[in-house]
């Protein structure tokens, strides 16, 4: 339909909202049935239109329909004029010429009439709307649906004027959002906009997956090239010629210098005054006689390109030179890529890179570019401390966390209920794979990056041989089989002459002076569990592999009934669960699994009450291994008081960890002890491997027991990792596949160990 030349039909209006001119009262009621999903109206720019404020409204977009299913319809209204019109690669369902008056009337029409719409998220910039500020006051006015403001710039002392339009703007508004504090303060302190309405909701972040800084160098013909990058739509405001006016100073440190400048001119600029600064910029490399140190990008890079272009920068530079600059999206995303930069101090560089995370210059001030920069390059631990730093500090500015933060947001704003419902992620694999080595899998990691000198462990490994087991079962592919062999080669190289395992390799391949300071009751009790596991797909793996496993699960049985730590024992008892599940129990399984339980049985008899139904005074780690244990017990030799123990100490165990549907396990900073009423009670300290654990239990429950509860909570306790937790974050990295370490009472441990 052509929205300059729509006319009203007669509708059914609905009262007039305050003294608004008649043209824009044109609301009805949607003789429409509501669709199933709610649906969220952005009115942005929107890409192919090449802005900044495009690129985001893409990005939150994007990341909020991979992160939600079944949970709302996201829709765009592009906003265009008449200088800006584009051809959309899907067709927005409103285009809004933001430049003719009756664009106005013809949208709120529109949105007011679609019943569906339960929400409107705006994407505000003032030079959006410059030539029709009446007009688009007006529009906020008369419609009908909860307005949610993102303000990409907020100026500081502001003038009565600009006061006053923002107050107006805000105040329609159920929700102002801003991208930093700094930015909150300023609409408190200077605006007066109450805290009560006011979102920080830091500009997203995109995850990457690492790549070989040579390779790329190679790639972009860059080879033994020392990199300084910076990107953005050019315009004078970037202050391009503050790195350039630098350069001759680094240059004679690092003569291998190339500095990149990646990104084409802004089209506003171009449309006002061509391409002169760029002009500008090119007139003073040759001034400088920098011709071979400096490169430009003239194009509006792709997203896939530009991560990897800084992926491969050794530093990224940024030289704004516009104090009220709120946030910057291009640093941002330098920061993820594992780039150190060195910022002009704008708002959202004084909050991201303090304490270490960055180096901050003067506006306009080569000398002390060139300082920095030359600093950096002489010591390499000094930028691998600031890479740590800040990655650690953006952890939470990841697209996935963004879309959580505004998909809750949406669901308190929204007049009716959404249903908010994360989406499973696919299965990824790579980081498993990066961390094994010929030998086993690497023990821990530095973020994403496997740290060989942490060595190997039989813990580690045996959990990776279950993982690669499950997967292979799932999927049939082949190529797992080589993964498999590997961690139980590691296990068998781990098994001693007396039937124990031992637990920790060096690099090099020797068992450490650990094994014998600590003890491996757990550890043996692991590598049986995985043995079981191995064994109990020798219907569909190598007949040799599960005959082998099978010789050396009983070479390290012989000497298990010595072992009394109930964790062990509960990893006992679910290994010969399942090396025999396929087959009648033998009468020395039965046997040895009664052994292991009556002890578990003991062991809760005398520590349990009507209030603690326990098998110790106080739940510590990988506490569903216990009741699930016992349910595998009862299973294997039909005794009933097995199964009993098994669901009193399970019920028990998730009353302590489930509440308002979410699950806290045990925290690692303090034990949970008889008389203490929840895990709420201790902060931070979960870890991922408890969360698999409860998992796992859950998921045999429900099997056994068919009761609904129990698979209700396997699929909260599994959306922990995709955000379902005290902090709102992801606790895993969808690029690599690899689960961070832990949540902390204020963030993310980012390493991705085994």
């Amino acid at each position: 339909m052509n929205k300059e030349s729509f006319v009203y039909p007669t509708q059914q209006l609905i009262p007039n909202p305050g003294n608004v001119p008649e043209f824009y009262r044109a609301k009805t009621i949607s003789p429409n049935a509501k669709t199933a999903l709610p649906e969220i109206l952005f009115i942005t720019s929107y890409p192919p239109r090449e802005c900044g404020i495009a690129t985001y409204s893409y990005d939150l977009l994007k990341a909020l329909n991979n992160k939600y299913e079944r949970s709302f319809r996201l829709s765009i209204c592009a906003l265009e004029s008449e200088d800006e019109k584009h051809i959309y690669v899907e067709e927005p369902k409103y285009i809004f010429n933001t430049d003719r008056k009756n664009s106005f009337g013809s949208l709120l029409f529109q949105i007011n009439n679609e019943k569906n719409i339960r929400l409107i998220v705006i994407q505000h910039e003032f030079a959006f709307f410059a030539n029709r500020e009446s007009q688009f006051k007006l529009l906020l006015q008369a419609l009908i649906k909860p307005i949610i403001f993102a303000f990409h710039t907020v100026l500081p002392k502001p003038n009565d004027i600009l006061k006053q339009h923002v107050q107006d703007l805000t105040e329609v508004a159920k929700s102002v959002i801003v991208m930093t504090n700094s930015a909150a303060r300023i609409l408190r302190n200077d605006y007066g906009i109450p805290s009560r309405k006011i979102s920080v909701i830091p500009h997203g972040t995109h995850l990457v997956s690492p790549l070989s800084k040579e390779d790329l160098k190679h790639k972009y013909d860059l080879a033994g090239k020392t990199v300084l990058s910076t990107f953005g739509l050019l315009n004078s405001g970037k202050s391009i010629e503050t790195s350039l006016d630098a350069l001759p100073e680094i240059i004679t440190q690092s003569p291998q210098l190339m500095f990149l400048i990646i990104g084409k001119t802004h089209p506003s600029v171009v449309k006002h005054d061509h391409e002169k600064y760029r002009k500008m910029l090119e007139e003073k490399v040759i001034s400088l006689q920098i011709q071979n140190h400096v490169r430009f990008v003239n194009s509006y890079v792709p997203l896939d390109d530009l991560l990897e272009y800084l992926q491969l920068t050794d530093i990224y530079l940024f030289t704004s030179k516009d104090p009220n600059q709120a946030v910057s999206g291009t640093f941002s995303y330098a920061v993820s890529c594992g780039c150190p930069v060195i910022s002009t101090p704008i708002p959202h560089a004084n909050e991201v890179l303090k304490n270490g995370a960055g180096i901050i210059i003067d506006f306009e001030n080569p000398p002390q570019l060139a300082a920095a920069v030359i600093k950096l390059l002489k010591d390499d631990k000094l930028r691998e401390g600031i890479v740590s730093k800040a990655l650690h500090k953006m952890a939470s500015t990841a697209w996935e966390n963004a879309a959580i933060t505004h998909a809750q947001l949406f669901k308190k704003i929204s007049n009716e209920p959404m249903e908010l419902n994360l989406k499973l992620p696919e299965i990824n694999l790579n980081h498993i794979k990066r961390m094994t080595t010929d030998f086993g899998i690497i023990q821990f990691s530095i973020i994403n990056k496997p740290d060989i000198n942490s060595g190997y462990t039989i813990d580690d490994n045996a959990r990776a041989l279950i993982a690669m087991c499950q997967h292979f079962e799932l999927t049939n592919e082949q190529s797992d089989i080589s993964y498999i062999k590997t961690y139980y080669n590691f296990i068998k190289f781990c098994l001693q002459p007396y039937g124990r395992f031992l637990n920790y390799v060096n690099h090099s391949k020797e068992f450490t002076q650990q094994n014998y300071t600590e003890n491996l009751d757990d550890s043996n009790g692991r590598a049986l569990w995985a043995l079981g596991y191995l064994i109990s797909m020798s219907d569909i793996l190598p007949k040799e592999l599960t005959e082998d496993a099978r010789n050396t699960m009983k070479s390290a049985l012989i000497n298990v009934h010595k072992i009394h730590s109930t964790r062990a024992m509960a990893f006992i008892i679910k290994g010969i669960f399942y090396s025999s599940m396929q087959k009648e129990y033998s009468v020395n399984d039965i046997s040895l699994v009664e052994l292991l339980a009556n002890r578990m049985v003991q062991m809760y008899r005398h520590e349990s009450d009507e209030s603690w139904c326990w098998f110790e005074s106080y739940l510590t780690y990988g506490n569903s291994i216990l009741p699930e244990a016992m349910l595998y017990a009862g299973i294997i030799t039909g005794k009933s008081v097995y199964n009993e123990i098994a669901l009193q100490s399970f019920d028990f165990l998730l009353s302590k960890t489930f509440k308002d549907e979410k699950i806290k396990v045990i925290s690692n900073n303090g034990w949970l002890h008889r008389g203490m009423d929840s895990v709420k009670e201790i902060d931070g300290g979960e870890q991922p491997l408890d969360v698999a654990y409860t998992v796992l239990a859950l998921h045999r429950f429900y099997d056994h027991y068919k009761n609904n509860a129990y698979k209700e909570k396997m699929d909260i306790a599994f959306s922990w990792f995709l955000g379902n937790n005290h902090l709102r974050q992801i606790v895993y990295n969808p690029c690599t596949g690899g689960s961070y370490d832990g949540i902390e009472k204020s963030g993310v441990n980012l390493n991705q160990g085994a």
